[in-house]
């Protein structure tokens, strides 16, 4: 064994097994991308000697289905990411979709509630559009706190004419992490999203609460997931401080596209892996493919995720996006 072997093995053993997570939304069917952040986070576990945790994450009841979460599990199965908690293996099974957790969700609303830090926002989506510059890089809408300073009958007479929303305050200190993928991070909440909701105007639950709700609750110790949710984690370590949680380490990871650079996203039927099945009949170089363009393999080859385990650098993960090439697949 080389001496950078023995050093990438030692620091492995020196790791803390983590506990990770699978959180689809079941809106749509799994396609690459998911499958491509779903591996990555196996394999940081399962290299740490940890386990998984499968969350289905379908608060928005219009969005999502059942049906659609059992052909999820069915597919990570049949790619060989099995987890070791959580939906569908758990006894306490309905506990791990969020749709069923809405008391959970209440109980660490109401006590930022009693504490003073959330309050009713009655704005429009089409006022905060007219009034609020978006942010430069995405077009969100940085909220001003219109309604913070609503005296409590304001409040009375807007809430006869329509059902507010909540919003969280927050402060103008800086939001600091390291990302296990891009490094340190900072950001002031207060510039890039301003005071942000966490229940909508219908009552469902925001995902930035709920999450942050979940993964305290379930253990999780590393979270990782698509670059394109890197803005969201200094909402979510906030949400931490203010409920006396311990944060998860983060790591996010490239995002798949097409040639036009666009996140790989349900318009892609034919890399659901529904279709993909179809064409390779097995797993095997499906992960291979995955396992190419995570920059794991000089080429893409078939095989399992657990033939791909001892193989696993994560130092070797692109920090662009990748661009899948569609005759990498119809070939």
């Amino acid at each position: 064994m080389s001496k950078a072997q023995q050093k990438s093995g030692q620091s492995r053993l020196s790791e803390a097994p983590l506990v990770g997570r699978f959180a689809p939304t079941p809106s749509g069917f799994l396609h690459l991308g998911n499958v491509f952040c779903s591996l990555l986070a196996w394999l940081y576990a399962k290299r740490s000697g940890g386990k998984i945790v499968l969350r289905i994450e379908d608060l928005d009841p219009q969005r999502c289905s059942l049906a659609k979460a059992d052909a999820l599990a069915r597919e990570l199965e049949w790619l060989g990411l099995t987890w070791d908690e959580g939906a569908y293996v758990s006894a306490d099974s309905d506990a791990y979709f969020q749709s069923r957790r809405s008391d959970i969700y209440a109980h660490y609303f109401d006590k930022l509630r009693q504490a003073d830090l959330v309050y009713p926002c009655f704005c429009s989506r089409g006022e905060l559009h007219a009034a609020e510059a978006p942010h430069t890089s995405d077009g969100r809408i940085i909220y001003a706190g219109t309604c913070s300073q609503l005296t409590e009958a304001e409040r009375a007479a807007k809430e006869k004419l329509r059902r507010p929303a909540w919003r969280v305050r927050v402060t103008d200190e800086p939001i600091c992490f390291h990302d296990a993928h891009y490094g340190a991070q900072s950001l002031r909440l207060t510039e890039e999203c301003g005071d942000f909701i966490l229940r909508r105007s219908d009552g469902v639950y925001a995902y930035q609460l709920a999450v942050v709700i979940d993964d305290a609750l379930m253990g999780v110790t590393q979270v990782v997931r698509g670059c394109d949710l890197l803005s969201s984690t200094p909402m979510q370590l906030y949400l931490y401080r203010l409920l006396g949680f311990t944060p998860p380490s983060f790591c996010h990871i490239p995002l798949l596209t097409d040639a036009d650079g666009r996140r790989l996203a349900k318009r892609d039927g034919d890399l659901e892996i529904s279709s993909l099945r179809k064409i390779y009949g097995a797993p095997e170089p499906i992960i291979g493919l995955i396992a190419y363009l995570a920059g794991q393999l000089e080429r893409p080859e078939p095989l399992s995720a657990a033939e791909l385990l001892p193989l696993f650098d994560a130092a070797k993960i692109p920090t662009q996006n990748i661009v899948v090439p569609r005759d990498l697949i119809h070939q």
